[in-house]
Formats: C-alpha cells, structure tokens, sequence
C-alpha cells in the first residue's frame, strides 16, 4: 500500500509574499524535512489564478491579487520545488477535485495505506483538500502533520485543526 504526501500550496505569495505570515516562513524547513524524509510519494498543489483574479468569487472576497500564473508569487518555494518529482497540480480554487481524482484512481489502481497532508494555509485549502479526500476514500487513514502547517491566524490555524480532529482527521502536533 502506498504513503502519500500532500504539499499544498508551499508558494512564495502564501510564505513571505501578498498573503505570507512569520509562522508560514518558519515551517519551509520543516516542510523541506519532511519531504526529504517521506517514503512514499510526493504530490504538490499549486494555488493559480489568473490577471482576472479580483473580477471572480475568491477575489471580490479576498481582495488581494495573489498567485497570478507565471509570477514569482505563483512558483513554490525554490528548496521544495526542488525536491518535487512530478508536475505540480494547479487548482483554481480551495480544493482540488484533480488531486482528489488522481488519489482515487491510485487507490483503485495500487492502494493508499495513508494518506499526510501539509502547507498553507491551514484554515483554508489545507481544510477544504483534507476533506475532499476523506469524502473521496473514507477508508484511507488522512492526517495533516500540524507542525508543518500555517494559518492565516494562529486562531483559524487551530479551528482548523479541530474541524478536521472532528472529521476523523489525525492531526499529528
């Protein structure tokens, strides 16, 4: 049965960029450990957005351009984007139903014996991926490494973490 590790959305604009945090800028190496040390494979999310961004849903709500594709804020971190071995997906929203198609196909094809989620921003698309997967494959223990994630407030981080603990999501602190 296969590990799988989720790194979601480690990009430059959520770490120290348009929306980055100290707390997100303190877990890159932690992020860089634990993705040297997983065995298992390595899937990456990528937040993208287009020049339009602000005219969408998610903009006039977030009114802060960020991930605009091809920018420095769009890429993943350099030292994790170097650790990655397939193509990043990209998703135009919280969740991402790709992700959650490839894991299912995956789990059908070889079997996923967990499944551990990482990145930024905890409260927001760490949550919405958890929980698409867990809907997805309610059979396949998911838990989200806590000391390798970051909110958007250290207050939302830790709501977050209890929503998905409720959820039958082990969160590993």
């Amino acid at each position: 049965m296969k590990k799988i590790l989720i790194v979601v959305d480690m990009q430059n604009d959520f770490i120290d960029g348009a929306l980055g945090t100290k707390e997100a800028v303190a877990i890159v190496p932690k992020v860089e450990e634990k993705i040297r040390n997983f065995d298992g494979e390595v899937f990456f999310t990528r937040d993208t957005h287009e020049t339009y961004y602000l005219e969408t849903q998610e903009g006039k709500n977030l009114p802060v351009k960020h991930c605009i594709r091809d920018t420095e804020g769009w890429q993943i971190r350099k030292e994790l984007d170097a650790l990655r071995k397939t193509e990043p997906i990209d998703k135009e929203t919280f969740g991402s139903t790709d992700l959650v198609g490839e894991l299912v196909t995956l789990n059908e094809d070889q079997g996923i014996g967990s499944i551990t989620l990482v990145g930024l921003c905890t409260d927001i698309c760490v949550i919405s991926n958890a929980l698409l997967i867990k809907a997805s494959l309610p059979e396949v223990p998911i838990c989200v490494d806590a000391t390798c994630c970051a909110g958007v407030t250290p207050e939302s981080y830790e709501n977050a973490l209890k929503a998905m603990e409720a959820c039958q999501i082990r969160i590993i602190r």
